[in-house]
């Protein structure tokens, strides 16, 4: 899933639990990080929205959440963001998985 500014609020005000991947073309962690996150996105399809948000074509939350560096990812449930899960910089997908399956517990 690709979020812009123009859906991103709409997906996340559903209350639906979504997980955002903050990442550019030109970071070299970033690439490495997307066939992970593709993969999540396809194993939790039926209950997470997760997908990327490219802060090259795309700022509004990179303000609004002060994304600093990247990768970064943000979750959100409730319409909410769940500060206690936010990660930055690569992670192993084992990693992404559990913060994943706490987003889904709350």
């Amino acid at each position: 899933m690709t979020f812009t500014d123009e859906n991103v609020k709409e997906i996340i005000a559903t209350g639906k639990p979504v997980v955002i991947d903050f990442w550019a073309t030109w970071c070299g962690p970033c690439m490495r990080m997307a066939p992970v996150v593709e993969e999540l996105a396809e194993e939790f399809k039926d209950t997470v929205a997760v997908g990327k948000y490219n802060i090259e074509e795309e700022n509004d939350l990179t303000t609004e959440y002060r994304i600093m560096s990247i990768p970064t990812i943000l979750f959100f449930k409730d319409g909410k963001q769940i500060p206690e899960l936010r990660l930055a910089g690569a992670q192993p997908k084992a990693a992404l998985k559990a913060q994943i399956e706490k987003l889904l517990a709350l």
